[in-house]
C-alpha cells in the first residue's frame, strides 16, 4: 500500500508538471466515458431497470389483443396469471371546473392497479366488479391533473366531476412517478363492460393484456394456459374470427414487452458510443507513447539505480488510471449535458423516458469505465516503455535513436481510429438518406398554409344527430367568413395525426358466405371541402357535395388503392358498398388518391384493407352506430395562423362554451411529428459520427506530428543531401495516406458487416447504399489530408544546419 500510495502521488505530480498533455487527455476521456454514461442512463432507466411496482419480476405481458368480452372470459378461466387490460387513445371532456379541458384517458379493467401492485398517494383504487356496467362512475385522477386543475385539494377524493358530461366519483390520486401504461395518461376510468352491448362488447377496443404470476406458477405455464385459451376463445365471439388473429400468442416478461419497440434502437446508440470510447482511448494511448518516448531517459536512469521492470509498469498504469479516473470525473459533467440533450432529442413517447437518470447504476458504470478505460489504454503504451533497452539508452543519450517498434503501435492505433470513425460515419450516412427519402415521401396532400385543430363535443351532445350537425355548420359558416380563411372542412381522422376510424364494408359484387369476416376499411368522414383544403387529388368521377350533406342520396368515394383491390381493371363508378348492419347500399360516385394516413411509410395499418370517404350527414356512422362527435378543422390560411387561430377558440366558445378546442397545429407540425424518431435517431448518430471523425483527425495529426519531431534530424539529413521540400510534403502525406487507406479499408469492412444491423431503421435506402460507401471515404479522405497538412508542412520547413544538431 505505501508503494501504491507513492505511485500515486508521484503520478499526479507527473501530470500537473505535463499540464498541456494532461488536459488534452482528460478532455478526449471525458468525451468518450461521458457519451457512453450518458446513453447507458437512458438504456439503464428504460431496459434495465425494474419496473417501479412490487415484485416487478413476475408482471407478465400476453402479447395478444382481446376485446372486453374474450377479456371478461381470459379472467374467469386463466388460472395461472392475475390479468388486466387497458385501452389507450381515449379522450373526454372535463368540464365544471374553469375552462372545459379535453383529457387523455386510458380506460382499464378493475383489476388494473392491483396486478401491477400500485397504490394510490390518495384515496384507493378500483374493486373488483367495478368495471361492469351500471357500476363504473368512478375516476382515478393522475397527480398532474389533480395539482394543475384541482389545485392539489386533499378533498377532492370522493367528490363528483363531470367527465363526458357524466357525474364520475374521484376515487384516487395516483403518486407523480406512475405514468402507466404512457406518461400522457391524465385520467383512469373503468372499462365498462356492457355484455348486451354486442358490438362494443365484442368488437369494440382490441386491448393488450397483462398479468402477475400467481405464487405457485411458473412461466411455462402460464404461456401454455393461454395458448389453450386461444385455441377456443374464438367460439365465444358473435362473428368468426380470422385464423391468423393472435396466432402467435406468448407470455413475456412486462418489462421488456414494453420497450420492445425502442430496445434496437438504444442497443445502436450504446454501440455507436462504445465506438467513440474506443477512438478516445486509441487517442489517448497515441499520446501516451509519444510522451513514453520523450521519457526513455528517465526510465533508463530508474532502471539504472535498481527499479524492475514491473515497478515501471505500475508506475505507467498508476498514471493512465488517474488519467481515467479524472477523465471519468469529468465524464460525468458531460453525461449530466447529454443526457438532458438526449432527452430534448428523443421523441417524447419514448417508453420510460422519464425513468432515465443518473442514479447510482451510472455512478457504478462510470466509475468502473474510468478505470477500465485507464487501464486498457496504459496498458500498451506500459509494456512497450519497457522493451526498450534501458542502458543503450543511457549511453546514446537518445542521440539518434531510430523508429521503434512503437511507432508501429502509434501507426496501428491511428488506422483502428480511422476504421472506427469510418464505421460510425458509413451508419451516420445511411440514417440521413433514409431521413432524407422518408422527409421527402409525397404524403399525398398539401401541409402548406393548413391550420388543423381538434373540436370535441361530447359523445352525448351527439346524440342528437342534427343539433351536432347544426353547432359543426355554424363553425364552418363562422370560420370560412373569418378574414385570412381560404377555405375550412372537417374530417373525423386527419393523416398522420394517430387516430383511426374503422368500420367493416360489404360489396355489392362481392357476396361472403355466413359467417365470413367482413373486409376492414379506414372510414374518412369529410365535409364537401376536404379535398380543396388538403388539395388531395380527385382521380375519377366526383367528390362530395352540398346536396350530398342532405344524405337524400347514399355516396362513398373509395382511394385508388382500395379500388383497385376490390375491383381490379374496372371502373368503380356506380358500385355499391353497404356498411356492416346497415341496410341501405351506398353508390361509388368518386376515387382519390391514396394519401400516407397512418404514417409516411404506411397508407394504412397493417390490419386493415382499404379506406373510404363519406360525407359527414345524418347517415355518417362511426363504428358505435353515431354520428361522430369529435372532428378535426382543417383551415386554408392566407393570415396569421396565431390570428386565425385566436378566432376559432371564439367561435368554437361561442358556438358552444362546453365545447374545448385542443392540438391547435400547422399541418407541417404533423408532418414534422411523423419524422421526429428518425430524425433523432440520424441526428444522434451524426453528432457521435462527427465526434469521431474529429477524434480520428486528431489520432492522425498526432501520429504524424510526433513522427516529423522524431525523424527531424533524418529529415534535415534528406534535405542537406539535396532532397527537395515538395518531396519532404509528399514523404508525410504518404505516411498519412497509409494510415488512411488501411483505416478506410478496415472500417467499409466492419460497416458491411454492421450496418445490417440498421435494416429496420431504414427507409428508401439499402444497409449497402453505394453513394454512402462512396461518399464516406471521400469526405474522409478530405478530413485525412487537413489533418497531415500541418504535420507535412512543418517538416518542409525543417532547417538542415538545426537539425542536424538536433539532441
Amino acid at each position: 500500500m505505501p508503494t501504491f500510495l507513492q505511485e500515486i502521488r508521484f503520478g499526479l505530480r507527473v501530470l500537473r508538471k505535463n499540464l498541456g498533455f494532461t488536459l488534452v487527455a482528460v478532455l478526449t476521456l471525458a468525451l468518450g466515458i461521458g457519451a457512453n454514461s450518458a446513453i447507458f442512463s437512458l438504456v439503464s432507466g428504460i431496459l434495465f431497470r425494474p419496473l417501479p411496482f412490487n415484485e416487478p419480476d413476475r408482471l407478465m405481458s400476453i402479447r395478444a389483443s382481446y376485446p372486453r368480452g374474450a377479456f371478461v372470459a381470459m379472467r374467469d378461466q386463466v388460472r395461472t396469471l392475475d390479468v388486466a387490460t387497458y385501452a389507450e387513445g381515449h379522450e373526454f371532456n372535463l368540464t365544471g371546473v374553469g375552462e372545459p379541458v379535453r383529457l387523455t384517458a386510458t380506460e382499464v379493467s378493475a383489476e388494473f392497479f392491483s396486478v401491477l401492485g400500485a397504490t394510490p398517494e390518495l384515496g384507493r383504487v378500483f374493486h373488483p366488479g367495478e368495471d361492469a356496467a351500471g357500476k363504473d362512475r368512478f375516476v382515478i385522477l393522475s397527480q398532474a391533473l389533480w395539482k394543475e386543475r384541482f389545485a392539489g385539494d386533499p378533498s377532492i377524493v370522493g367528490r363528483l366531476i363531470q367527465i363526458a358530461g357524466q357525474g364520475r366519483e374521484v376515487l384516487g390520486v395516483m403518486p407523480p412517478d406512475f405514468r402507466f401504461p404512457s406518461a400522457k395518461t391524465e385520467i383512469w376510468l373503468p372499462l365498462h363492460n356492457d355484455p348486451s352491448d354486442t358490438m362494443a362488447y365484442w368488437a369494440g377496443d382490441f386491448m393488450p393484456v397483462f398479468g402477475r404470476l400467481r405464487p405457485v406458477a411458473t412461466l411455462p405455464q402460464a404461456n401454455a394456459e393461454t395458448r389453450l385459451f386461444q385455441s377456443h376463445v374464438g367460439a365465444l365471439f358473435p362473428f368468426r374470427m380470422p385464423p391468423q388473429w393472435n396466432a402467435d400468442i406468448t407470455v413475456l416478461p412486462l418489462q421488456s414487452s414494453l420497450v420492445a419497440d425502442v430496445r434496437n434502437r438504444l442497443l445502436m446508440l450504446l454501440g455507436a458510443v462504445v465506438l467513440i470510447l474506443l477512438i478516445a482511448c486509441a487517442n489517448v494511448a497515441n499520446l501516451i507513447l509519444s510522451r513514453a518516448a520523450t521519457r526513455e531517459k528517465e526510465f533508463g536512469l530508474r532502471a539504472a539505480l535498481g527499479a524492475g521492470r514491473d515497478r515501471i509498469v505500475r508506475q505507467l498504469l498508476a498514471e493512465s488510471v488517474l488519467l481515467g479516473a479524472i477523465g471519468g470525473t469529468c465524464g460525468l459533467l458531460v453525461a449530466d449535458l447529454g443526457l438532458r440533450i438526449l432527452k430534448f432529442a428523443l421523441p417524447p413517447d419514448t417508453p420510460r423516458l422519464a425513468d432515465a437518470s443518473i442514479d447510482w447504476r451510472v455512478l457504478l458504470f462510470t466509475g468502473g469505465l474510468s478505470l477500465v478505460t485507464g487501464a486498457i489504454f496504459g496498458l500498451a503504451p506500459a509494456l512497450q516503455s519497457v522493451r526498450s533497452g534501458f542502458t543503450e539508452v543511457l549511453k546514446s543519450g537518445a542521440r539518434g535513436s531510430t523508429l521503434s517498434a512503437s511507432e508501429r503501435v502509434r501507426s496501428s492505433l491511428a488506422v483502428a481510429e480511422i476504421g472506427l470513425a469510418a464505421l460510425l460515419i458509413i451508419a451516420a450516412g445511411l440514417l440521413i438518406r433514409s431521413f432524407w427519402a422518408l422527409s421527402h415521401v409525397n404524403p399525398g396532400f398539401e401541409s402548406a398554409h393548413v391550420l388543423t385543430a381538434r373540436i370535441t363535443p361530447n359523445q352525448s351532445f351527439c346524440s342528437d344527430a342534427g343539433r351536432c350537425l347544426a353547432f359543426y355548420r355554424t363553425v364552418l359558416d363562422q370560420a370560412r367568413s373569418s378574414p385570412g380563411v381560404g377555405g375550412v372542412a372537417l374530417v373525423n381522422t386527419l393523416p398522420l395525426n394517430g387516430r383511426v376510424s374503422k368500420r367493416s364494408l360489404e360489396f355489392d359484387t362481392l357476396r361472403s358466405a355466413a359467417g365470413d369476416t367482413l373486409p376492414l376499411f379506414w372510414l374518412h368522414i369529410a365535409t364537401p371541402d376536404y379535398l380543396k383544403v388538403l388539395q388531395i387529388p380527385l382521380q375519377s368521377g366526383r367528390w362530395f357535395t352540398e346536396a350530398d350533406e342532405s344524405g337524400n342520396a347514399a355516396v362513398a368515394v373509395m382511394t385508388a388503392e382500395s379500388a383497385e383491390r376490390f375491383w381490379p381493371g374496372q371502373d368503380p363508378i356506380g358500385k355499391h358498398i353497404r356498411f356492416s348492419r346497415e341496410a341501405e347500399w351506398r353508390t361509388v360516385v368518386g376515387v382519390v388518391r391514396d394519401v400516407r394516413g397512418y404514417d409516411l411509410q404506411h397508407t394504412l395499418p397493417d390490419y386493415m384493407t382499404g379506406a373510404v370517404y363519406v360525407p359527414y350527414n345524418l347517415k355518417a356512422t362511426a363504428e358505435s352506430g353515431q354520428v361522430p362527435a369529435e372532428m378535426t378543422i382543417a383551415i386554408r390560411t392566407a393570415g396569421s395562423e396565431s390570428q386565425i387561430g385566436t378566432t376559432l377558440r371564439a367561435i368554437v366558445s361561442g358556438a358552444n362554451p362546453e365545447v374545448p378546442l385542443s392540438e391547435l397545429k400547422p399541418m407541417q407540425a404533423l408532418l414534422a411529428d411523423a419524422v421526429a424518431t428518425p430524425a433523432s435517431t440520424a441526428s444522434l448518430f451524426v453528432a457521435f459520427a462527427g465526434l469521431a471523425l474529429v477524434l480520428g483527425m486528431i489520432g492522425i495529426y498526432g501520429v504524424l506530428a510526433f513522427l516529423v519531431s522524431r525523424r527531424t534530424r533524418e529529415i534535415g539529413i534528406r534535405l542537406a543531401m539535396g532532397a527537395r521540400r515538395q518531396d519532404v510534403f509528399w514523404m508525410v502525406l504518404k505516411e498519412g495516406a497509409k494510415f488512411y487507406g488501411a483505416g478506410v479499408v478496415l472500417g467499409l469492412a466492419g460497416a458491411f458487416l454492421a450496418t445490417r444491423l440498421l435494416s429496420s431503421e431504414l427507409y428508401g435506402v439499402s444497409a449497402l447504399d453505394p453513394i454512402t460507401y462512396v461518399v464516406v471515404p471521400a469526405v474522409m479522405a478530405v478530413v485525412t489530408l487537413v489533418a497531415c497538412y500541418v504535420p507535412a508542412r512543418r517538416a518542409m520547413r525543417v532547417d538542415p544546419l538545426i537539425a542536424l544538431r538536433y539532441e
